[in-house]
């Protein structure tokens, strides 16, 4: 029995104690304002972006954008093309009696270049001129003809019918000398072709025949004429980029720069020619530009870059096209202000050799550009010099290291 009642006495001891050690047990209610609760409370509701401070600094290289006027330029390849170039044929079959020209040689327009053996030619046009006098001849004899049987119709000694016939005579071999007359000519312009000239002026090309040669009538090429001042440049220009390239072709078409590859140097021309198609397969459109060429620089088939300025975006923001991400969201900079990258969508309205115009950005801020993949928004940054400035700093010449624009020191134990 003693020994019942003392365990049940421990047992009561031990339930008071664990009742006063729970707040719910305790006559004694925790409230706000006590010191444990109060830092429990501050511990609990650290906000998430003091966690992400505790994050060391991104180390990143800077940009700053500038605002200035910027030149939209379409660039291509393109191929030299004369704007004529004339494989010139005989159009009568013959022997080719003399060549007055050599080969390579600059020729002018309408300048003498083949003769041919034209004898026979020149007795068909003898035969054409005597055919055409043989019937001038019996013309006269019917107009002679006609005004005695007219003389006689009025004396009443012939008939109305009789005078109508001799009419009829004369009318005919009028029309027998027409003809006459116009084989003459045929003949004349068949005899002409013993003459070949130039059909431009241009530079010769090989010569394919000699002195004894036969050629056959519009079979055999003698030589090529190729125009080399002026001369054209043809490119294609993107399906985008057609309202452009129309508005500069007004106004004696825009100014278009051809480049020569090796140091060939360069060549300023005019727009001159846009297709009316566009080539389905490439999505591109032909155009061709104008250049003078009086010293020949810019030869049939070369290749050159083309450069055409078309219009001018006036007070554009610019900056290093690198400095572009593009996310699901569109085009972003991580722009630098504090030591604090700020997350900024941006548009981009052209982009060439390296530089970007842009909407959204302001002049004179500073844009992240290398180890902008690393960076979130709202990231602490350290701002570091370029490489190249890092290069001078071993030097001891250049800025120093992690100073400039944006930049905040961190403190690490």
């Amino acid at each position: 029995m003693k020994l019942l009642r003392s365990s049940l006495i421990k047992a009561g001891a031990v339930w008071v104690l664990a009742c006063l050690a729970l707040p719910g047990c305790s006559d004694k209610t925790a409230t706000a304002g006590d010191p444990a609760v109060a830092g429990a409370s501050a511990a609990a509701s650290v906000p998430a972006i003091a966690a992400s401070s505790a994050a060391p600094p991104v180390s990143v290289t800077i940009a700053t954008a500038t605002m200035r006027d910027m030149a939209v330029n379409l660039r291509a390849t393109g191929t030299v093309v004369p704007l004529t170039s004339v494989d010139v044929r005989s159009q009568v079959t013959s022997t080719v009696r003399q060549v007055h020209f050599k080969e390579g040689q600059f020729v002018k327009a309408g300048q003498l270049l083949f003769t041919l053996d034209v004898r026979a030619d020149e007795a068909g046009l003898a035969r054409a001129r005597a055919q055409l006098a043989r019937d001038q001849v019996s013309l006269a004899d019917a107009r002679r003809q006609h005004e005695r049987a007219s003389q006689l119709l009025a004396q009443n000694f012939v008939s109305q019918g009789a005078v109508d016939t001799a009419q009829a005579q004369v009318d005919g071999w009028r029309a027998t000398v027409a003809a006459d007359e116009a084989g003459v000519a045929a003949s004349q312009v068949v005899l002409s072709y013993g003459r070949i000239t130039a059909p431009n002026a241009g530079r010769a090309g090989a010569v394919n025949v000699f002195a004894g040669s036969a050629v056959q009538a519009n079979q055999t090429p003698l030589v090529t004429i190729t125009q080399l001042d002026p001369i054209s440049v043809s490119f294609s220009i993107a399906q985008r980029d057609l309202s452009s390239a129309l508005a500069a072709l007004g106004d004696g078409g825009a100014v278009v720069q051809a480049t020569l590859a090796d140091g060939g140097g360069g060549f300023r021309g005019r727009l001159q020619f846009i297709d009316n198609l566009v080539d389905a397969s490439s999505g591109t459109i032909k155009a061709k530009a104008v250049f003078d060429n009086p010293a020949a620089r810019l030869w049939p088939g070369a290749f050159v870059e083309v450069s055409q300025t078309v219009s001018t975006l006036a007070g554009a923001v610019v900056l290093p096209q690198a400095c572009i991400i593009q996310s699901i969201r569109g085009a972003i900079v991580y722009v630098i202000a504090d030591g604090v990258a700020t997350v900024r969508p941006v548009k981009l309205l052209y982009a060439q050799g390296g530089e970007a115009a842009v909407t959204g950005v302001k002049a004179g801020e500073a844009v992240a550009l290398d180890g902008r993949q690393n960076l979130r928004p709202n990231a602490l940054v350290v701002v570091r010099a370029p490489a190249s400035a890092a290069a001078g700093d071993a030097s001891g010449k250049g800025p120093g290291s992690g100073s400039g624009p944006g930049t905040k020191k961190s403190s690490q134990p």
